[in-house]
């Protein structure tokens, strides 16, 4: 045979032998570390719906996982959910774009305040940045902003103290408010306030812009934590409407591409930055769609154990998971495992809404 550069190079780099002929879904050869997790280091969850799987995972991992704003003493646990807390490090809900997170961070820090920091909700208010973790809203705007003072502070001691900041990034489209380039995670109009175009526009972000806003948000960060290190990945669930013009299954295909090579580039570029295949393992052809629900877009409980399997075996923790192995057949979860909180789906509220072609 003559000489290659493909000569004595690893297995797992052949789709025959890697995918093809790989007998289990969760092989643990699909992610290598890049950095360890380790017990004793403090670890902040933050990002899109997918992320509520990751966070849980770690922590039934015995792993310590942040609570930075906990519930108040006494509260039922379903009600503490029902009101956003304990679901990320701190009680911001799902934060679905880099450019909100970064804004986050720069609020967080005293360089920048967002436009229309209340809207309405009925004859009550809630914080348009978090809309969903006051489902029955405030009584009165000043309410409002003392809350997001106190959030903010919280998001604060959270940064200083963590060693890992794990973000899974979920959408690239957002609306803002046009003038001051404030971002919501959720379209005005949608759970609260009311969508004006003359003030508020839609965005879709492209590689670069995605790139430079966690590079600064990576900057902010290490102000307040020089030694942070980030742990990143891709939601495999799919957009559940879309303002782009384009159809909603392009329009996915777009925007997870477009998040997958920023991430692709932050961690060929920072030694402090790794990523975690949750998006492939998902998509994989050899998953066969099994790990869809029949909408096409939900993860199916078996999905979402055999991504935390990986993650977890990887890091040495996998008999954490309360299975040592898993193939085909993974471990099921409780209904408790799959209740993430996304508000995106209340999009699908205007599916029926005007007349368009499919």
């Amino acid at each position: 045979m003559s000489r290659s550069p493909y000569n004595g190079i690893e297995r797992r780099a052949f789709w025959k032998i890697a995918v093809e002929k790989r007998i289990e879904v969760a092989s643990s050869d699909i992610f290598r570390p890049k950095f360890p997790l380790t017990n004793d280091m403090r670890i902040a969850t933050a990002g899109s719906c997918f992320a509520q799987h990751v966070g849980r995972a770690l922590r039934q991992s015995g792993l310590s996982v942040i609570d930075a704003e906990p519930a108040p003493p006494g509260t039922p646990e379903n009600l503490a959910k029902n009101y956003g807390y304990s679901t990320y490090s701190a009680r911001y809900g799902n934060i679905y774009t880099v450019a909100h997170l970064l804004q986050i961070m720069k609020e967080a820090t005293g360089r920048f305040t967002p436009a229309e920091p209340v809207w309405a909700l009925k004859d009550r208010f809630i914080d348009s940045q978090r809309p969903n973790v006051e489902p029955t809203g405030l009584e009165t705007p000043d309410a409002v902003i003392w809350h997001r003072a106190r959030h903010l502070e919280c998001i604060v001691k959270m940064m200083q103290s963590c060693d890992v900041f794990v973000f899974t990034f979920g959408l690239t489209e957002a609306w803002l408010h046009t003038e001051t380039q404030t971002v919501f995670s959720l379209a005005p109009g949608t759970l609260g306030g009311s969508f004006d175009p003359t003030v508020h526009s839609f965005k879709n972000y492209t590689t670069r812009t995605v790139v430079d806003d966690f590079r600064e948000f990576m900057r902010l960060a290490q102000t307040l934590n020089p030694n942070i290190k980030f742990l990143i990945t891709v939601s495999p669930i799919p957009l559940a409407a879309t303002a782009s013009g384009t159809h909603v299954e392009i329009a996915t295909t777009r925007s997870k591409a477009v998040l997958r090579a920023a991430c692709d580039e932050l961690t060929s570029d920072f030694a402090n930055v790794d990523y975690f295949p949750s998006y492939e393992i998902i998509n994989s052809p050899r998953s066969k769609g099994q790990f869809f629900a029949p909408n096409l877009r939900d993860v199916t409980p078996e999905g979402v154990q055999t991504v935390m399997t990986i993650l977890m075996r990887a890091y040495g923790f996998e008999d954490r998971m309360g299975s040592t192995v898993l193939s085909e057949a993974p471990m099921p979860l409780t209904d408790d495992d799959m209740d993430a909180r996304c508000e995106e789906v209340l999009l699908n509220q205007f599916a029926d809404i005007g007349v368009a072609k499919a």
